[in-house]
């Protein structure tokens, strides 16, 4: 099964990082911008995989790069999100907006879910 999903890149101060507004709590983070997109993919496909074990509905790709980028604004609106942020720390320097591409092991993921009698 594959899934496009928007992902938003963050090039910080010292690290890159990633997240999918469509799938929350599932993000990346590495020192370099070559290896993020191939690890916010390997954690698309983790959590997903660990979602459908789970018995968990897998969440469909519903944003646009620009309902991506209007939710990653948003945030700083958020009440409360000012104490996730370091004052000490610079805020990000770039934020990019791609689609990306996972393939979901979905038999793999539901044998496994029913070796372990989730949805019993």
């Amino acid at each position: 099964m594959k899934h496009t999903y928007t992902v938003v890149f963050e090039r910080g101060p010292n690290n890159y990082s990633a997240y999918c507004p469509d799938v929350l709590g599932c993000v990346a983070a590495v020192d370099g911008w070559d290896e993020i997109r191939a690890m916010i993919r390997e954690a698309l496909e983790f959590h997903i995989e660990m979602m459908l074990e789970d018995g968990e509905e897998v969440p469909e790709p519903s944003m646009s790069i620009e309902d991506a980028m209007r939710f990653h604004c948003d945030l700083g609106e958020e009440p409360g999100y000012e104490e996730w942020l370091d004052p000490d720390e610079p805020a990000s320097t770039e934020v990019t907006v791609a689609m990306v591409e996972v393939e979901i092991n979905a038999a793999a993921a539901a044998g496994a879910a029913e070796a372990v009698g989730v949805g019993d």
